[in-house]
C-alpha cells in the first residue's frame, strides 16, 4: 500500500474535528469584531481557537488579553500563540507558567517571523532560539498540549525541504502532539507532503491550515510572505472581479468547498481555519464538511448540552 493509501485509509471514517485560529483586536470596532466571529463560530464546537501573538511579538497583551476573556467567558478551548522573538527564556516561560495557573493547556509554539524592518531572524539573547528549543521549554513548564507548524512548500528559509522535514519531526518528537500546516491552495501539495511525513516515521496529527479568500489580493500578499504558491487556475478564477465582492464571495466558497471536501476523501477529518476575523466563509465551510451547531464536540464523546459561549471555571480546563 502507498504512504498516501495507508494515510488515509488510518484516518477514513473518523468524524471531523476544527480549529479556529483568530488575531487579537487593535481597538474597539475591532474587537467587536472578534466577538462576533467568536459567537458565530462556537457553536460549532471547535476542538480550540487558537490566537496569534503577531509577527514580531508586537501584540503580547493583546493576546494574552483576547485569550483570558475567551478562557472566562466562553467555554472553548484557547490556545495561544507562543514564539521565541523578542524575549528571554524567563520572560516567555513566565507567561507559560501564568497561563497553566489559569486554566490554560493548550499552546501553538511558534519560532516567529523578524522584526518588522529585519531582514532575517535573530534569535534574542538569552532567548529560545527556535520552535524546537521552546517546544522543549513549555514540557519543563507543564503538561501542556502543544501545536507546532509546518509546511508542505518548505518554510522560506530552509535550505532544503529534508532539512525542513527533519525541523518538523524535531518539534514533535520534543513533545509537540500536532502540526499544523502553512495554507496552501493546491491539495496535491499538501498530499505529497503528508506521504513524506508517513515516510519519515511521523505519527502525530498532520491538521491542514485552511484559508478562506475574503480578498484575493490580500492572499497573493500574504502567499508571498510566507512562500505559499497561488496556482494559476486560482489567479484566473478571481481575474477581473476587483469591483465585484459578491461574486468573489461565491468564487471563494466553491473554491473552499471542493478543497476540503477532497481533503476529506483523502483521509484528512481534521481541519484549521485561518478566519482572518471573518467568518461567513469559514461558517460554510464547516456546513458544508457536515460540522454543524449542536453536533457532538470535535473530540468525541457525549453530546454537549452547555453553551459553547457560556462561563467555564477558570480553574480547569481540558486540552479539548
Amino acid at each position: 500500500m502507498s504512504t498516501r493509501a495507508a494515510a488515509a485509509a488510518q484516518t477514513q471514517g473518523g468524524a471531523v474535528r476544527v480549529s479556529f485560529e483568530f488575531f487579537p483586536p487593535g481597538d474597539e470596532k475591532m474587537e467587536r469584531s472578534l466577538w462576533q466571529a467568536i459567537r458565530r463560530l462556537a457553536p460549532l464546537q471547535p476542538r480550540f481557537v487558537s490566537v496569534t501573538y503577531g509577527a514580531d511579538g508586537s501584540t503580547r497583551d493583546r493576546t494574552h488579553q483576547a485569550v483570558m476573556r475567551v478562557l472566562h467567558e466562553t467555554a472553548l478551548t484557547p490556545a495561544p500563540h507562543l514564539t521565541c522573538v523578542g524575549a528571554t527564556r524567563e520572560h516567555v516561560l513566565g507567561i507559560a507558567q501564568d497561563y497553566w495557573r489559569a486554566g490554560i493547556r493548550h499552546i501553538v509554539s511558534l519560532r516567529g517571523d523578524p522584526p518588522q524592518g529585519s531582514a532575517r531572524y535573530r534569535p534574542h539573547p538569552g532567548g529560545f532560539d527556535y520552535a524546537v528549543d521552546l517546544v522543549r521549554g513549555l514540557r519543563s513548564v507543564a503538561e501542556f498540549e502543544i501545536s507546532v507548524a509546518a509546511y508542505p512548500e518548505v518554510h522560506p528559509e530552509a535550505p532544503t525541504a529534508q532539512f525542513d522535514l527533519d525541523n518538523l519531526k524535531s518539534k514533535l518528537d520534543a513533545g509537540a502532539e500536532r502540526a499544523i500546516t502553512q495554507f496552501f491552495f493546491d491539495n496535491e501539495v499538501f498530499l505529497r507532503f503528508r506521504d513524506r511525513c508517513v515516510a519519515a516515521g511521523i505519527s502525530a496529527s498532520l491538521v491542514p491550515g485552511i484559508l478562506p479568500i475574503t480578498r484575493f489580493p490580500q492572499v497573493q500578499r500574504m502567499a508571498t510572505r510566507c512562500g505559499a504558491s497561488v496556482p494559476q487556475w486560482l489567479c484566473r478564477r478571481f481575474d477581473g472581479l476587483e469591483d465585484d465582492p459578491d461574486t468573489q464571495r461565491m468564487i471563494a466558497a466553491s473554491v473552499a468547498i471542493a478543497q476540503v471536501e477532497q481533503l476529506a476523501r483523502e483521509g484528512v477529518t481534521e481541519f484549521h481555519f485561518y478566519t482572518l476575523n471573518r467568518v461567513e466563509l469559514t461558517y460554510a465551510i464547516c456546513h458544508a464538511l457536515g460540522v454543524r451547531a449542536g453536533d457532538t464536540p470535535a473530540g468525541g464523546g457525549d453530546t454537549v448540552t452547555r453553551d459553547p459561549m457560556a462561563r467555564v471555571n477558570t480553574g480547569s480546563g481540558g486540552a479539548g
